[in-house]
């Protein structure tokens, strides 16, 4: 029978749920269980694609091109399994589909009701999602007592009479503050939490203990006794250096264990060499190694979460210690850029719509152009190289995309023919998996290329064809590609058909090189990007 973990939160939000689910999937997946991830979220939002990223963060973009929350980050990043759409649901995807369903004629002229019509939606999702899996773990967002988790909660609850107790399990992670002035931890939050969820028919199995410090003696028993769970299921879970860590820890304090009993799933010992080696890395960075963001969502830096993660992966393989310099591109000019911009080892351009900042970004850009500092544009990074290389290297005055200036004479990057008249919000985006073919000699090309020297990835010969996760619609206007050629802008990426460009470089720089995909999306801490693996690596090299 296939198992089901539903982890809820309580007392406040932000305690870390995902990195709780996803700490536990890598456990079970090293105790070499099939397992599979899915984030609940109760916002009336269809998905987070058109929410401001200084209020969601980033949005995070499946291979079948689902535009979901920031957490199916963390799942990917510690499971290592490629999510898809049936790992990301939200109050307004069911709604949505409740209401599509009752104007189809699809429940016969019957009352629309949250149960059964709604709660039922939200089962099939996840019914569907633990296909070909041993153990899903499904994360509720929000916090406990929240009206609109209510009808996700009801669900689970339903689920668990459906499935049995015993194929079944609930972990609630739960604030312990600690009280300065009078010394001790707290547990009454912990218990007001529970009595919340267990008045909604769902007693937790395993609570999971946030706090800064270690808990004090008699704590664990003391929540035990009033949240009627044994000692051991109550979990500590303190906060640590890396997150990466946060596997090992909970392994250590017997979450794996608890849950493969409570569950009566008869797994060996999970394997952990690779993960506490790459642990084992963080602590022993020898050089520090400063990289620049230059974007237009500085002040929310989860709006950049895979690319801040993605950048310390690679550090990780490299022994560096990375420090990032955040730049608001609004702040950026071409008198500025060399304050702003002073000392820096290399500079990131990260994706974003609209136009605002887009100039500092050009500035930035030119900056590090003609300094050779190592450069790697993202979606609109790539846009922003060409529109620079364009103005400044091309002679092509007022060159811009055609996303900012109608107006200009030279959109260098503008929408593909097709997609004109179409308004309606994504309609017109490349979202999810695309292959892109590489150039044969091109510097792009031997970085994806395994190595010997990359101990991750033994040398198989060189690399033409890769897929990589897009989410833009804006593209290299194909009229330029001569133009731009011929002054030394070197295409290495293209798409099968040659028609789209995917990628750029500059033959002549240290590391000039922008891809019109998200690479960080399929960056592992144990397996980094060799897009970002060649950033640092150039940043390392003085």
């Amino acid at each position: 029978m296939r198992k089901h973990i539903f982890v809820t939160g309580g007392v406040v939000s932000g305690l870390g749920k995902g990195i709780t689910a996803a700490s536990l999937g890598r456990l079970l997946k090293a105790r070499g269980l099939k397992v599979a991830a899915q984030k609940l979220d109760p916002y009336m939002n269809v998905d987070p694609g058109t929410m401001n990223p200084f209020q969601h963060g980033e949005v995070f973009v499946t291979d079948d091109g689902a535009e979901t929350d920031l957490d199916l980050g963390h799942y990917e990043r510690f499971i290592d399994e490629n999510l898809t759409k049936r790992s990301s649901l939200t109050s307004g995807k069911v709604y949505w589909s409740v209401l599509e369903r009752e104007r189809a004629g699809c429940y016969q002229g019957g009352t629309v009701q949250v149960i059964p019509h709604v709660t039922e939606t939200i089962k099939s999702f996840i019914y569907d999602g633990a296909e070909n899996a041993d153990v899903l773990i499904t994360e509720i967002g929000g916090t406990t007592g929240d009206i609109e988790s209510q009808p996700f909660l009801e669900a689970i609850r339903q689920i668990s009479l459906e499935k049995g107790r015993e194929n079944c399990l609930f972990i609630h992670v739960t604030l312990i503050p600690y009280l300065k002035c009078s010394g001790e931890h707290k547990s009454k939050p912990t218990q007001h939490s529970v009595k919340e969820l267990r008045s909604m028919g769902i007693s937790p199995n395993i609570i999971i203990a946030r706090a800064d410090e270690p808990l004090a003696d008699g704590i664990r028993e003391k929540i035990s006794l009033f949240c009627n769970v044994p000692p051991d299921c109550v979990i500590e879970n303190t906060t640590l250096f890396s997150l990466y860590e946060a596997p090992l820890m909970l392994h250590q304090n017997g979450l794996d264990k608890v849950v493969c009993r409570e569950l009566q799933i008869n797994a060996p010992e999970p394997d952990l060499r690779n993960w506490r080696e790459m642990t084992e890395r963080i602590s022993v960075s020898k050089r520090d190694v400063c990289i620049a963001i230059v974007g237009k969502y500085v002040k929310l830096r989860d709006a950049y979460l895979s690319i801040i993660e993605s950048l310390k992966h690679a550090g990780y393989e490299m022994g560096a210690n990375i420090t990032i310099r955040w730049v608001d591109s609004e702040d950026v000019t071409d008198k500025s850029a060399g304050e702003l911009l002073s000392g820096i080892d290399g500079m990131i351009i990260p994706g974003g719509f609209g136009d605002r900042g887009i100039d500092g970004m050009i500035a930035a850009c030119r900056f590090a152009r003609e300094n050779n500092v190592p450069f790697f544009g993202i979606c609109l990074g790539m846009q922003i190289a060409v529109i620079e290389f364009a103005r400044n290297v091309c002679g092509l005055d007022g060159a811009h995309s055609g996303e900012f200036c109608k107006k200009t004479q030279h959109r260098v990057i503008d929408l593909m023919h097709g997609q004109e008249g179409l308004v309606s919000t994504g309609g017109t985006m490349r979202l999810g998996a695309y292959p892109c073919v590489l150039s044969q000699g091109s510097l792009l090309q031997g970085l994806y290329s395994p190595r010997d020297d990359v101990a991750y990835s033994p040398a198989v010969g060189m690399i033409d064809k890769i897929s990589e996760r897009h989410r833009h619609r804006f593209e290299f206007n194909n009229e330029y590609r001569e133009c731009l050629t011929q002054k030394g802008l070197a295409i290495c990426g293209v798409s099968p058909d040659g028609n789209l460009v995917e990628a750029i470089e500059l033959p002549q720089h240290k590391f000039f090189v922008g891809v019109q995909f998200h690479p960080e999306f399929k960056s592992r801490p144990d397996k980094p990007h060799p897009l970002f693996l060649g950033l640092i690596t150039a940043a390392t090299q003085g």
